[in-house]
């Protein structure tokens, strides 16, 4: 049994709402969606879109809605800078928010972060030291 990120599940303050941004940005809603849960195949990962308080609940947590940092981002790694920044514009027209915009990085690359409707981070980065694979995933050097 191997360790393996198989679906990341967003708490979300709207379902609908949140599904509609994420089609802004590309992605297709999957036929196992319903009005309670959205899930988008993201090549391999498949991105959820859960009620915030039923995913609490879900995982018998409180629902406490910090207002801080929570220290989760996920990442879209683009192939050109160039790409970042349309990444960050389609995001901010879809109705996200440019938390920072894209520059260069003390570790080489480019990158930039928006949050989505919910606040969830998103950090788009192009980095010149992750190669794409021949079906557009990044792949570790020498993995």
């Amino acid at each position: 049994m191997g360790l393996r990120l198989s679906l990341v599940t967003l708490g979300v303050g709207d379902v609908e709402a949140s599904a509609r941004f994420y089609e802004a940005l590309g992605l297709v809603r999957g036929a196992p969606s319903n009005d309670s849960v959205v899930f988008f195949d993201m090549d391999g990962v498949i991105l959820a879109l859960y009620g915030r308080a039923a995913l609490a609940a879900d995982a018998r947590l409180a629902d406490d809605r910090g207002s801080g940092f929570t220290g989760v981002t996920l990442a879209w790694n683009c192939r050109s800078e160039a790409e970042v920044d349309e990444a960050l514009a389609a995001a901010f027209t879809a109705g996200g928010r440019v938390v920072k915009p894209a520059e260069k990085v003390f570790w080489g690359g480019y990158s930039g972060y928006f949050a989505d409707p919910d606040g969830h981070l998103w950090e788009v980065a192009h980095n010149p030291f992750f190669p794409f694979d021949e079906r557009g995933a990044v792949r570790l050097p020498g993995a």
